[in-house]
């Protein structure tokens, strides 16, 4: 009987996940909600043939040097800034995402977020909590979304998404994105779309739906926050490193900014050098005008078993010889180029 393949998950899988793989090879699952670190991932991944690799993974040339049987990366990611795609093309590993399914549970966080943040909900949790409850006082006024202008950074899948369920709330709509053409425009007659500039410069709301890719790195710094209408509020359901942190709570603790809501923290964007260890702690204190969730714009369990069924039949499209849903690069094309340069 042929050996079966490996396959390695970094996260806990549900077990749909599992038993699908294991009806092709041998998996191996981290058993933990404590991801494994870089080095114990690669060590694991040495004698693997497919990667089931999540948020908490970091993917460079050396590991992959390290994986010499490695031929596909299935992603149950949206995003794919922690791995060095280059490397992987170069190395003949095929990388996939799940490009859609992260989309709606995203935008719905995102108007939690904002609604949390600008309510002073969780404030008003946490005073109850400590405190009981003696009846109304007038206490905790807020910012609501009716008659304020949201400003969505980025008008992509999430963006769009975002956009349809702020309509409802008779709010002013403003987006900024370069690459959305004039037919995508022509199709959101309630969002107006402007510069990057102008967004920043007018919106009570300011919600970030990018990718972390290097021209948006810290797209949100000092510069920017200076820039924002004092006292607005910045929205992070996306990525951490979008945001320099410690120049948000600069502008927090000066009362330019009237609040940050993120479910995304630099410190977890580890394909980056220098990254902070954790959250700046100013923006921690309890009686900093922030909310925090921790990344779990996706945490809808019926979506993040299909994010997971999904990466898992891409590599299962690599292991039969197909190419995979979700592929991000083209391995076969990179690797036949070389070997004609050769020749």
């Amino acid at each position: 009987m042929p050996v079966k393949p490996k396959i390695l998950a970094t996260n806990p899988v549900f077990p749909e996940t599992q038993a699908l793989l294991e009806a092709y090879a041998t998996v191996e699952v981290n058993p933990s909600v404590e991801p494994w670190d870089y080095h114990e991932v690669r060590r694991r991944c040495r004698d693997a043939v497919g990667l089931l690799a999540f948020m908490t993974d970091r993917i460079d040339a050396d590991f992959l040097a390290a994986c010499p049987d490695l031929r596909v990366i299935g992603a149950a990611l949206k995003g794919f800034d922690n791995i060095d795609l280059h490397a992987a093309t170069g190395a003949g590993v095929w990388v996939t995402i799940v490009p859609d399914l992260l989309t709606v549970p995203t935008a719905e966080l995102a108007i939690g977020l904002m609604l949390s943040l600008g309510r002073n909900i969780v404030t008003g949790d946490r005073n109850i909590r400590a405190n009981g409850f003696h009846g109304w006082r007038a206490q905790l006024y807020g910012a609501g979304l009716a008659g304020a202008t949201v400003g969505i950074v980025g008008f992509g899948l999430v963006g769009r998404a975002i956009a349809e369920r702020l309509a409802g709330f008779q709010c002013r709509l403003l987006a900024c994105d370069q690459s959305v053409s004039a037919t995508t425009a022509e199709a959101w007659p309630y969002v107006t779309m402007t510069s990057f500039e102008n967004v920043i410069a007018s919106s009570d709301y300011v919600v970030l739906a990018l990718p972390l890719i290097a021209s948006t790195m810290h797209i949100v710094n000092a510069e920017t926050l200076a820039a924002m209408k004092r006292c607005a509020r910045l929205v992070n359901p996306a990525r951490g490193s979008l945001v320099d942190e410690s120049a948000v709570a600069d502008a927090i603790s000066r009362g330019q900014l009237a609040g940050y809501a993120a479910d995304a923290f630099e410190c977890e964007d580890w394909a980056l050098e220098n990254r902070p260890s954790g959250i700046d702690r100013r923006l921690l204190d309890l009686s900093a005008p922030t909310v925090f969730t921790p990344h779990i714009g996706s945490a809808v369990t019926d979506v993040r078993r299909e994010i997971e069924l999904s990466a898992a039949r891409s590599i299962l499209d690599v292991l039969a010889g197909r190419v995979p849903f979700g592929a991000v690069n083209d391995p076969g094309k990179r690797m036949a180029h070389a070997q004609s340069a050769a020749r």
